[in-house]
């Protein structure tokens, strides 16, 4: 066994743990003696944090109401700040995701800084209507110049998100680090065996499944608006799977177009999870085309590795595009090309030969994304 660094120590900071940051955190503890964590929840999902690593709590993320999620941000900000000057003073610091501005507290701290960025801020705030010239935008990329110039790495997860992010750094400063699923191998249930398949009903059914949250910013509308396109098709079958404020309207809005082919439930318990992705025979995946660039939902790599076929809703200078170009699993469309999804689907439907190689690219693909990319980007920082 390899003798772990002694002379290290490195504080990983994230308000809202999920299974990336526990992989990340596990990754430094077998290099690393000291490795701590500062979180406000953890959702231990497909592996569990090392007993070794040290965890101190702050305040947990509020997701809703807005006014609530941020002063959960700020409050959260706060804590870490008290907690990086004080407790870990000595430590080198790993900002990753929540809450969104933390890593800006790199400018002010005396500990060496690094980040991992998932989503690229301010540019998500164009989902609102803010636009580059408003003070907060400004303001915020004027503090990342400063703050990414400062860092001792700088972590992103793809090629377009590192295009954006070289309006505020050197490119050559950036290092591309791709993300990973929950599952690691194909282990989808087929819906004979499915409990989720037979509870809901669905044998027969060629499902079209999103599954994620449904706030503000998610236009989760565009589903709806290929059922209404497609609610002559027997047997095809529009599920949205998931929870947030908006999800009433559009339950009104699917009995005002008297749409019988779609289904809303909640979101799925850990255990019942595989079983319902397993479910779709495909897999939307939708990003509003202001933001594109910024950011990549993590449920991307959950569909690959179940072998999923997916259609992407995203501009086509998205991460996205590029995977759907590079492994031909998936097939992307922006928002006004929605004839070009309803052929995808049909022809996934009818033909079997050609949902087979979708499923067999995407298993392909899933290969790039292992939980072995937590160790590279872990490498990638001791290097």
């Amino acid at each position: 066994m390899q003798k772990k660094i002694k002379d290290r120590k490195i504080v990983v900071v994230n308000q809202a743990v999920n299974y990336l940051t526990i992989g990340l955190c596990n990754a430094f503890a077998e290099k690393i003696n000291k490795v701590a964590l500062i979180t406000g929840s953890i959702h231990e999902q497909g592996e569990k944090l090392n007993e070794a690593i040290s965890v101190f709590r702050i305040n947990k993320w509020e997701e809703r109401p807005a006014w609530k999620k941020m002063i959960s941000y700020l409050w959260g900000c706060v804590q870490i700040l008290c907690l990086l000057l004080t407790k870990f003073r000595g430590y080198e610091v790993l900002f990753v995701s929540l809450p969104p501005m933390g890593y800006l507290l790199s400018i002010i701290l005396p500990n060496r800084c690094s980040m991992l960025i998932w989503d690229v801020y301010p540019d998500v705030f164009k989902i609102t209507g803010m636009g580059e010239s408003h003070p907060i935008y400004r303001f915020w990329g004027y503090l990342n110049k400063i703050a990414f110039k400062k860092s001792h790495r700088l972590f992103t997860i793809g090629n377009q998100m590192a295009d954006l992010l070289s309006k505020y750094v050197d490119k050559d400063k950036i290092l591309i680090t791709p993300i990973w699923s929950i599952f690691q191998s194909n282990k989808r249930v087929s819906k004979e065996k499915n409990p989720f398949v037979k509870k809901q009903e669905l044998n027969g059914k060629f499902i079209v499944q999103y599954s994620g949250n449904i706030g503000l910013t998610h236009n989760v509308e565009v589903v709806l608006e290929l059922a209404e396109m497609m609610k002559n098709y027997e047997n095809i079958l529009f599920q949205i799977i998931g929870r947030g404020p908006r999800v009433p309207y559009l339950k009104s809005l699917v009995n005002d177009k008297g749409l019988p082919n779609c289904q809303f439930l909640p979101f799925q318990s850990d255990e019942m999870f595989p079983y319902s992705l397993s479910a779709a025979d495909l897999g939307v995946v939708i990003l509003d085309e202001t933001t594109s660039k910024g950011s990549v939902p993590s449920k991307s790599y959950n569909l690959m590795s179940f072998g999923i076929p997916s259609l992407y809703i995203a501009s086509k200078d998205s991460e996205l595009n590029d995977y759907a170009e590079k492994y031909e699993h998936a097939k992307c469309v922006d928002h006004k090309s929605l004839e070009e999804a309803v052929d995808f689907i049909i022809n996934l439907k009818n033909d079997r030969d050609f949902l087979e190689e979708y499923s067999e690219n995407a298993i392909e693909a899933s290969k790039y994304y292992r939980r072995s990319n937590a160790d590279k980007i872990v490498e990638l920082y001791l290097a």
